[in-house]
């Protein structure tokens, strides 16, 4: 590792496109100047918060603090009020930026204070001063309802992730990526960093738009790879690589991909917030990669948005497919192990060690359950032959739907504290589009309010992602012989599959 990710993207040509929307565009020159000023108005600070959007502002403030080793504090646009709280208390953050259009969203997420623009921060004085020992990510990784859980990315480990990049993917000068989600999803953060370190022109229109334009690469998701074969547009030829994240990608939507991207090599990664990447596969995967898609954290499209679901993102992979729960099939090929990414697997469970993970959670304590002896899991099991590893499912039942995290618990506990519903469990279940959707089932008693009330209630305490697609109302809920909810008799009661959901929650 010779450089950090500012000092790459400072090298670039200057005279090139660097970034580019519906109504703007940038060259390196402005933007690194742009960059610079920022970095230096955040002289003094430990950290900054950020909401971004897909922006040129947004980019600006992010390569401005990762510059001037300020650690940016990635504010997701789902999170509660309760939620937001929690990480600002947290990351005591020196401003929350983000542009004009953004301010209204944080006050309706419940930020008090007054939210800054990059602009306000710009002046003349020297900025820098990141090593690579600085902090350069705090990112939410708990998904869409619980404590939020922040885990710490360092320049390092980033910039570790940077040369795997350059090794194994084909972006240079000349290059135009695609970066069609919302850049609070690391995934599509990093995928615009990513190109600006290469000298590339990032591409933050819709991903039709943008591959009518000539893109050369595509950031993707599952999800959103499959709006652009719905879109009936192309073939788009110009496409040579579609990186992809997130839910497991099955072989028939890659398949359907390639129809619409005839000359594209399509690459998905397997990995996690907390581990970034640790495996990857090309084409259109192993013949276990048929069937339904399954699930993962890092992010799906919300109407009105371009918005990809996203759990808390990676800095280049998200995290890990939760196939194995209610209505996904059995375990999977996740690829081959990134050059230097060691797995281990210890009792079914995962263990990864490679230059490129995260420090650990920040908490009240400080940074805590980081790796140990440069080992860490996030819960996801798996066999390993070789370098191929395989994986089977996560010790936990949550689920991602689009890429963002569902956990039933949390859906079970917001059912249960209406008046009436007595029972109640949620299951995520396959869905063409967004890999696992939540429904829910629920025993009542005469107080309980129909199913209508019962989802507006609902969309008052949850995320938009956690509501359930479907409510039904069961006498009793199935039990095994020990008492405990029978999800595969349940599942079965509600269906092996739900279609046709809406597009958005």
């Amino acid at each position: 590792m010779d450089e950090l990710l500012a000092e790459r993207i400072a090298r670039q040509v200057r005279s090139r496109p660097a970034v580019r929307t519906a109504d703007a565009s940038i060259d390196y020159a402005e933007f690194w100047t742009r960059a610079c000023r920022v970095a230096a108005g955040f002289a003094g600070m430990q950290r900054v918060a950020v909401l971004p959007t897909s922006d040129i502002d947004s980019l600006v403030t992010v390569a401005a603090a990762m510059r001037s080793g300020v650690c940016v504090v990635l504010l997701h646009r789902h999170l509660s009020p309760d939620q937001l709280r929690r990480v600002l208390t947290l990351t005591k953050p020196g401003a929350v930026v983000a542009v004009a259009a953004q301010h209204r969203r944080l006050r309706r997420m419940g930020f008090e204070g007054v939210p800054r623009a990059a602009a306000e921060f710009e002046c003349d004085a020297a900025g820098g001063g990141a090593r690579p020992d600085s902090e350069l990510l705090v990112g939410v990784t708990s998904g869409t309802t619980g404590e939020p859980k922040l885990f710490v990315r360092d320049q390092a480990s980033w910039a570790a992730t940077l040369d795997r990049s350059d090794r194994v993917f084909d972006i240079g000068p000349g290059d135009t990526v695609a970066v069609p989600g919302v850049l609070d999803h690391t995934h599509f953060l990093y995928g615009a960093l990513h190109a600006l370190t290469r000298g590339a022109t990032v591409d933050l229109r819709p991903a039709v738009d943008a591959l009518a334009h000539g893109a050369t690469h595509l950031y993707s998701v599952p999800t959103l790879a499959w709006d652009v074969v719905r879109s009936a547009g192309g073939p788009y030829r110009d496409v040579r690589e579609v990186l992809s994240s997130a839910a497991r990608w099955p072989r028939s939507g890659r398949a359907a991909l390639r129809e619409v991207l005839p000359n594209a090599a399509l690459t998905h990664f397997y990995g996690a917030s907390e581990l970034s990447f640790v495996s990857f596969d090309r084409g259109l995967g192993g013949a276990d990669n048929g069937g339904a898609a399954a699930t993962d954290d890092c992010g799906p499209a919300a109407a009105g948005e371009r918005d990809t679901f996203e759990s808390g993102g990676n800095g280049g992979a998200c995290s890990a497919d939760a196939d194995g729960g209610a209505g996904s099939g059995g375990g999977y090929s996740a690829g081959e192990l990134f050059e230097g990414v060691e797995v281990e697997i210890r009792g079914g469970r995962v263990f990864v060690r490679s230059d490129m993970v995260f420090r650990g959670y920040l908490t009240e304590a400080g940074v805590v359950d980081g790796p140990v002896d440069g080992w860490v899991s996030v819960g996801d099991r798996g066999a390993l032959d070789g370098r191929r590893l395989r994986l089977s499912g996560r010790d936990s039942e949550m689920f991602i739907r689009g890429g963002l995290n569902v956990e039933p618990a949390a859906v079970e506990a917001a059912l249960c504290a209406i008046p009436g519903i007595t029972e109640a469990a949620c299951l995520g279940v396959a869905d063409d589009r967004w890999g696992q959707v939540p429904v829910a089932a629920v025993a009542v008693d005469r107080r309980a309010p129909d199913t209508a009330e019962i989802r507006r209630r609902l969309r008052a305490v949850l995320p938009g992602p956690s509501v359930p697609v479907r409510i039904q109302v069961l006498d009793a809920l199935p039990r095994t012989p020990r008492g405990k909810v029978d999800r595969p008799a349940l599942l079965a009661a509600l269906g092996e599959h739900v279609r046709n959901t809406p597009d958005s929650p």
